[in-house]
């Protein structure tokens, strides 16, 4: 007990969930380019057969409602687990690893059913995600050292648990996630049976009131396409050359700065807003 107060120690602590003023997860993800990232994890998710298919037999990818319902619910996750308190990420995990344990999908591959709780899904979903947060940011400008870079890799492997997978099965550094990715690659493929994300681009399922939303969407995803690996974007049947890569990262670091002119009222969301001002005082 504190003698002056006569309060525990542990109730003056602030709660700051998986993540908190130290991470370089708070640093990085509060950035709006990173919303690129996103999109680029979706790329990166849509490449791994098993958990593509989880998702469009699961879902009406071209139905308005249901496609925006699922892209709110994904947002409101990773906002969740990058922002919120222990208790507030343990709800959305327990949501999470509850649905996926509840679905199944059809391989026609091997003609097995699967739960979407396959760890082999999940810790590529995870890698990508990782990856692609990661890589978008500092091909934008995001400054980050080598040692920063690893840290980030390795503060999302509390992440990894929250969807049920072991931590200690995840890449812990950019090396090791570089690696797990070229161990993937020969088992990856853009499923036929899926609505092609150029399709999704060119007309995207947004609820009538996002409709003047719909012009961005084309730019959003190009740049998506652009910021993925050469290998990946011939996987989606997409150029792929080196001018391409140029451009995705002339066009990040030039939005990255342009936002950046940006009061931070209007650049950041109230949690990106409150995450700077404790990582200021911190």
């Amino acid at each position: 007990m504190d003698q002056d107060t006569g309060r525990g120690v542990h109730e003056r602590e602030p709660d700051h969930g998986l993540f908190g003023p130290g991470s370089v997860t708070w640093r990085v993800m509060g950035e709006p380019i990173l919303l690129v990232g996103g999109f680029r994890a979706l790329l990166m998710q849509g490449l791994h057969p098993r958990a593509m298919r989880g998702v469009i037999q699961n879902s009406a990818l071209m139905d308005a409602g249901e496609a925006w319902a699922r892209f709110s619910r994904t947002t409101e996750f990773v906002r969740v687990r990058t922002y919120g308190t222990s208790a507030e990420v343990a709800r959305a995990g327990e949501r999470v690893r509850r649905i996926h344990a509840a679905l199944t999908a059809y391989d026609p591959d091997t003609g097995e059913r699967y739960r979407l709780d396959d760890p082999d899904a999940l810790r590529w979903v995870h890698v990508g995600e990782v990856d692609s947060y990661l890589s978008v940011a500092r091909r934008a400008g995001v400054r980050l050292t080598g040692a920063e870079a690893d840290r980030f890799v390795a503060e999302w492997r509390a992440a990894a648990g929250v969807v049920g997978l072991d931590p200690a099965s995840v890449p812990g550094s950019v090396a090791e996630m570089r690696d797990y990715i070229e161990a993937r690659r020969p088992d990856l493929y853009f499923v036929p049976e899926a609505v092609h994300p150029v399709r999704l681009a060119v007309n995207p399922p947004l609820p009538l009131q996002l409709t003047p939303l719909r012009p961005v969407f084309p730019l959003i995803m190009g740049l998506a396409f652009a910021s993925l690996p050469r290998w990946a974007r011939r996987m989606y049947g997409v150029p792929a050359t080196p001018i391409d890569d140029l451009w995705a990262s002339a066009t990040l670091k030039t939005f990255h700065r342009g936002l950046a002119l940006l009061p931070a009222r209007l650049r950041y969301s109230p949690d990106a807003r409150r995450a700077r001002r404790l990582m200021a005082a911190s």
